[in-house]
């Protein structure tokens, strides 16, 4: 735990850089709850949960990157103390430990480790439900660990309802143990209520189905990730040599890694929505299938070697913190993600003249006034109709492309926000369609600035022959 928080707090600021993820993150806790159950009529009700609770954190702390990343560091600190001590109670001492620690390492634990999302605080509890889980299948059966189970599943439902598929790889985990009819009672109960509780969720965010329309249908490439997963995983189980009946780390973490991909691949198949994040929590499973290597690893050599045995794990450790130094120190760079909507901001600031006005290609992109007001005192955003607070919305309602076309053929002075050439794709809204014409049209660009994915470009007013 203690290791993954130190990984946690490595460059946890990236240089104050805030990505778009982020930035909704960090607009909607800024707002009053009364304006954010509005929006979540709206939009992004998958993420309620995670936004109130982040609402209450930056009431308290105040909005800064901090305040923002640091409940993923704990939560992902959590999930690695719950991978060792499932891998000592399985395996041993080694296993857990090689385990717990393997977990903070992964390159996807490194990335969402320091994150602003929810899918850190959904591994958490992901891997309390499967101690618990563990817990029941080891000790005499108790409601209150039941409750507990329940109640685990339920939260991490609630802050993303994929996180679900975590009940069939506990079935999974259940069939291959073979567990007493008590158990599978309990079992059956804890995960009917979870899912009872989170169904008015995964109900009505059908309705805002078209957020994730976005998501690229399934490919072949894109199974190169689950396929060397889960040949970790399986080389893992080789080694644990698992039996069925016996619970062991095999029986507990192969499922767990197996059953989401699957699942969530079953799923892509008739909507898509493969994304690695929304299973991030069957990593769990991974770091109990390394451990259990390296685990066997030292017991093998024990016998021989004893005093050689202890510095296997710390061997193994350098060796792979060596190995990944490189991509850790480029998931710690604000280079990392997609755009930055800080640093576009700052340009903004050093770039506009009182009066101006603004434009936001796409409309998304007025997240960065949303995280940087400041930055935008004494511009006009001239396409705004309704601000994202007052429409309960992320991005605002903007006017009609003729009304926007009129209002721009006023201004001397636009500045026009968007995103970097390398990262924007080609412009299709009517609206956004308007704007670019009117400016190509009638104005000439002066300054044109990109950094960090997102661009600034300002225009000025062509001189009319008479």
């Amino acid at each position: 735990m203690l290791w993954t928080f130190a990984l946690g707090l490595w460059g946890l600021s990236r240089q104050g850089s805030v990505w778009r993820d982020e930035a909704a993150t960090w607009q909607v806790a800024q707002r009053s709850t009364a304006e954010i159950w509005h929006m979540l009529g709206n939009v992004d009700v998958v993420h309620g949960c995670y936004y109130l609770l982040m609402h209450a954190l930056f009431e308290c702390f105040g909005p800064c990157t901090p305040t923002l990343r640091l409940p993923s560091v704990l939560a992902m600190g959590v999930a690695a103390a719950c991978v060792a001590v499932m891998g000592h109670r399985l395996g041993g001492m080694w296993v857990g430990s090689a385990g717990g620690m393997a977990f903070g390492l992964l390159p996807a634990v490194q990335f969402y480790l320091q994150e602003g999302r929810p899918y850190a605080l959904v591994a958490a509890g992901a891997g309390m439900s499967t101690l618990l889980l563990v817990t029941v299948l080891q000790q005499p059966v108790r409601r209150l660990h039941w409750a507990a189970y329940g109640g685990t599943v339920m939260m991490i439902g609630l802050l993303n309802w994929l996180s679900l598929l975590i009940l069939p790889a506990h079935l999974a985990t259940l069939f291959w143990a073979r567990a007493r009819r008590r158990v599978w009672a309990g079992w059956t109960a804890a995960s009917a209520a979870a899912t009872a509780g989170v169904l008015p969720l995964v109900l009505f965010s059908r309705g805002q189905a078209a957020q994730v329309s976005w998501i690229p249908p399934l490919t072949w490439h894109m199974m190169i990730g689950p396929v060397v997963l889960l040949a970790i995983g399986g080389v893992g189980a080789l080694v644990d040599r698992p039996q069925v009946g016996r619970l062991s780390t095999a029986t507990v973490g192969l499922p767990l890694l197996v059953v989401p991909q699957f699942a969530l691949i079953g799923l892509s198949l008739f909507q898509p929505l493969f994304l690695d994040r929304y299973i991030l929590f069957s990593l769990l499973g991974l770091a109990l299938m390394i451990g259990s290597a390296v685990g066997s690893g030292i017991r093998a050599v024990r016998p021989r070697h004893p005093k050689a045995a202890k510095w296997i794990l710390p061997a193994v450790v350098t060796l792979a913190m060596a190995a990944l130094l490189p991509q850790s120190l480029a998931k710690r760079s604000p280079m990392s993600r997609v755009d930055d909507v800080v640093s576009v901001a700052s340009e903004v600031r050093r770039m506009k003249e009182s009066g101006n006005a603004v434009l936001f290609v796409p409309s998304a992109r007025r997240d960065t006034r949303s995280v940087s007001p400041e930055a935008f005192t004494g511009l006009r955003d001239i396409a705004l109709m309704e601000s994202p607070e007052k429409s309960g919305t992320l991005k605002g309602v903007e006017a009609d492309p003729e009304r926007i076309r009129a209002a721009m053929l006023t201004q001397r002075r636009i500045l026009l926000v968007t995103d970097a050439s390398r990262v924007a794709k080609p412009v299709s809204a009517e609206r956004d369609r308007a704007k670019i014409s009117v400016l190509r049209k009638h104005f000439r660009r002066v300054a044109d600035q990109q950094v960090r994915g997102r661009r600034v470009t300002v225009y000025e007013r062509l001189v009319q022959a008479r």
